[in-house]
This record gives structure tokens, C-alpha cells and sequence, in this order.
């Protein structure tokens, strides 16, 4: 009673009784836990709610065949750092919590290129990724550029145009309901990551972060199932380190201006002058700008690097690819 009521406050049932049985050595089953908590007074912190009835989807039968990805904004500091969102993926078959969950301060496109960085660098690629109709994963506004309007199709989000560039299909829930596992994700995460997070005095986003690394493996092992076909169905990624760096980027499109350099974000890119390429000068024409998640530019022409930067790693708040009559992306 005293461990529950001080340094395992907050914890559920389950969870406390694992805590009790791992780390204090105490071999007791939920049940005694639960029987003990009850004559004391103490209830079960997670609210259960009544079923209700609803037709479940199967799993799908391989790893790698559909992931479902998603972002928590919810309180996991408990009021001890600042609100965050958890950006992360589930892979369907499994229960799996993919590579490349973290804690960001919103849901936003960067924070959905991290996650597929990582998915891509320890997993593969998957066929399907499924998810929500939020702006960095679909655009939802209702501006066209005339080129887009003889094409009859907007131009996709940053994330979907990597995901389209990999061949992988994308699929949109209409309602949360739609995409109940990843929910129940959020659900299981928000009692237990809160109490692991809690227990550890983490304060800020990078605590969280570290939190997070530990739980993720501890939770796989607990909670991840075993698929129904053993063959995984990932596809192999670009093992290229550049070509995953430059897959996971932003991509603009900008004119060269007349003194040889591009403006992206408020600054300038100088772009030198060979004389030995096909354009001594790259003056009016459009290139390709790359904003890395790293922080760094890259300014391609025709397929090739023509100039690199150093920068700052691109802004979390960004959502989708809106365009603008000053910026055009």
C-alpha cells in the first residue's frame, strides 16, 4: 500500500502488480493486487468504459503489410514540462510499436517524416500505410495553381509525396472509430507511458524522449502478437543513407534569382558557377530545394546536387503544404 500510494501512484492494476513482480520482487497476481487496492479504498486509475458493439477488422496476415500511424496530443507531463503530442505507427498484424515514435510538440509533417525515416531505416517499406485526413498527410485546402488544375490533381503533402515515391498505398479513416487500433494504442499509452513518465520525474520533451526509448521495447514484448503468416511482407529501403536522408525531406521548387542564389525559409543559398557543367549559369531556371531533417539544404538541377547549406532543422509546426503567392510549394 505504501508503493501504490507513493511511488507507483497513478499506476493501474496491471501495471502496478507488473512493477511489483519486476522491480520489488514482491510475486503477487492481479488479482491479490486488486483485491488489497479495493479493501483499501483505492480505485483502478483508467476509467472502463461498457463494450460497445462493433464489427472489428481482422489483423492483416504479414508484418509490413499496413502500418496505422497517428499523433497524441494529450498532457503525458502531467503538468510537470510543457503539453506534447506522441507521433507513432502500429503495425497492423503485430501490435507492434514501430521505430520512430517520439514526443514532438505537435502533430505535424516533420514529425510524420521522422517516423517513416525510422520505419524505413529498421523495418522496410510497408504496402499500405493507413491514417488520418490530417493536413500533412493529405491536402485538404482548396487552392489550385493552374498547373495543378490542367493535371486535375492537387499536388500531394510532404508526406505523401514520399510515400508515393515508394510505391506505398495510402488510405484515410473518416472517423476515429476507423481507426480503433491505433486508438486503443493511445489508450493503453496515455495510462501507462504517463505512469512510466511520471515514475522517472521526466520534465521535458527530451526525458520524454528517453522514457519512450526504454517503454517501447518493454511494451513490444508484453503486448506485440505474433502475425498470422511469418513471412514479413516489408519491402526493402533505399539502402543509400543520402537517398533515405533526401526521401525524408521537405522539397520545394525555386527560381535561381539573376545574382545566382535562392531564397528559402528567410535565407539565402549561394549557388557556384561551374563552368565545366552543361549551364555555366543556373540564373531563371527552377530547381529543386531539399530541406533535411537535419537542418541541412540541398539544391538540386536535373537530378543533380548543384549546392548544399548549412541550416536549421525544419519547424515542427508545420502541417501541410498550403501555398501561397509569396511561398509556392
Amino acid at each position: 500500500m505504501e508503493l501504490r500510494r507513493g511511488k507507483y501512484a497513478g499506476f493501474n492494476d496491471q501495471h502496478f502488480t507488473e512493477k511489483l513482480v519486476e522491480v520489488e520482487g514482491l510475486e503477487l497476481s492481479r488479482e491479490t493486487v486488486r483485491r488489497i487496492l479495493r479493501e483499501a479504498g483505492i480505485r483502478s486509475p483508467r476509467k472502463r468504459r461498457p463494450p460497445k458493439h462493433r464489427q472489428r477488422r481482422e489483423r492483416k496476415a504479414q508484418a509490413g503489410q499496413m502500418i496505422l500511424w497517428d499523433g497524441s496530443e494529450h498532457d503525458w507531463l502531467e503538468g510537470r514540462g510543457p503539453r506534447l503530442c506522441l507521433m507513432g505507427a502500429i503495425d497492423d498484424a503485430t501490435g507492434e510499436l514501430l521505430p520512430g515514435a517520439h514526443f514532438t510538440q505537435q502533430e505535424c509533417t516533420v514529425g510524420y517524416l521522422r517516423v517513416l525515416r525510422d520505419i524505413l531505416r529498421h523495418k522496410g517499406i510497408p504496402h499500405t500505410v493507413y491514417g488520418d485526413r490530417h493536413g500533412s498527410l493529405r491536402r485538404n485546402d482548396k487552392h489550385w495553381t493552374l498547373e495543378e488544375e490542367l493535371a486535375g490533381r492537387q499536388q500531394p503533402t510532404h508526406v505523401g509525396r514520399a510515400l508515393a515515391s515508394l510505391g506505398v498505398e495510402t488510405r484515410f479513416a473518416l472517423s476515429a472509430q476507423a481507426k480503433g487500433r491505433v486508438e486503443r494504442l493511445w489508450g493503453v499509452l496515455q495510462d501507462r507511458l504517463t505512469s512510466e513518465l511520471r515514475l522517472a520525474g521526466a520534465s521535458t520533451r527530451g526525458q520524454a524522449n528517453e522514457v519512450l526509448r526504454e517503454y517501447r521495447l518493454e511494451h513490444n514484448k508484453r503486448f506485440a502478437v505474433e502475425p498470422k503468416d511469418a513471412q514479413p511482407a516489408w519491402r526493402k529501403a533505399p539502402s543509400d543513407h543520402t537517398k533515405l536522408l533526401d526521401l525524408c525531406a521537405l522539397h520545394y521548387v525555386r527560381k535561381v534569382l539573376k545574382n545566382h542564389t535562392v531564397r528559402i525559409d528567410g535565407r539565402t543559398i549561394d549557388i557556384p558557377k561551374r563552368p565545366d557543367a552543361a549551364y555555366a549559369t543556373y540564373a531563371g531556371k527552377n530547381v529543386e530545394v531539399k530541406h533535411l531533417l537535419s537542418g541541412d539544404y540541398r539544391v538540386f538541377y536535373d537530378g543533380q546536387c548543384i549546392a548544399w547549406a548549412r541550416g536549421e532543422r525544419p519547424k515542427t509546426n508545420l502541417r501541410a503544404n498550403k501555398k501561397t503567392k509569396r511561398q509556392k510549394e
